[in-house]
């Protein structure tokens, strides 16, 4: 049986078994013919975009279901949105480092996420908490390339992160997620990311987003990026 765990404006998020299931539901203000294209489209899009995401980050690895439904590994972890700030600051300066690598890595494949915050962000902190089995024997050799990436042949019991190791975290939700060469996209990308750390990590958000700004300087393009998100704040600061 099916567990609902999230729903937004597009699609329920359903539970069972240890596999998700993002089930895009239709809208009855479109004509039916309509909407079957439009959440077909996005399926297949999102679904392509998260594969590509997975050869170079964390992300579970999906399948479409049907036309309007994929299906991929539940990863058990803590979301950072309600996690984040419970951790020591060494550990929360270290995951955020991470997370402005992992957004480095996605942005030179020119992957932008589109909802870029610390809730659509898993932490993994055991292998056996990463995603053993895939959801169809062809994602069989992905997924296990995918952990063995990740756990670097740690035991099953024993913590990944530590006050200097790297975290292993999941991005999820690339539902708003597009392919873009553009400075500009990477660096709202960014942008999106620097407000969720403010509003929701506010604390110690400034020290967060230098840690995030560290990581993403792995980034070949990071100093053009980041003069283009002053420029996205200084629009954004005058904007009425």
């Amino acid at each position: 049986m099916s567990k609902l765990i999230a729903q937004g404006a597009e699609a329920k998020i359903l539970l069972a078994k240890n596999q998700i299931t993002k089930n895009r539901t239709p809208k009855f203000y479109r004509l039916e013919q309509l909407d079957n294209k439009i959440r077909k489209s996005r399926t297949k899009k999102e679904t392509k975009l998260m594969i590509n995401a997975s050869k170079i980050i964390n992300v579970p690895i999906p399948e479409i279901k049907d036309a309007h439904k994929i299906i991929m590994p539940f990863i058990e972890g803590k979301k950072l949105s309600e996690a984040l700030d419970s951790f020591s600051l060494t550990k929360q300066k270290t995951i955020c480092k991470q997370i402005g690598k992992d957004t480095a890595k996605l942005h030179d494949a020119n992957i932008i996420h589109g909802d870029l915050t610390t809730s659509n962000m898993i932490l993994v902190e055991t292998q056996k908490n990463l995603p053993a089995h895939p959801c169809s024997q062809s994602n069989k050799n992905s997924i296990n390339k995918q952990i063995k990436q990740s756990a670097l042949k740690k035991s099953s019991t024993k913590p990944l992160i530590n006050e200097r190791s790297e975290p292993i975290i999941f991005f999820i939700d690339f539902g708003l997620g597009f392919i873009s060469h553009k400075l500009e996209d990477k660096a709202v990308d960014l942008h999106l990311l620097k407000q969720a750390l403010e509003a929701k990590h506010y604390i110690h958000w400034e020290t967060l987003w230098k840690e995030v700004e560290k990581g993403y300087k792995t980034s070949k393009n990071s100093k053009v990026v980041f003069e283009r998100l002053k420029a996205v704040e200084k629009r954004g600061r005058y904007k009425h």
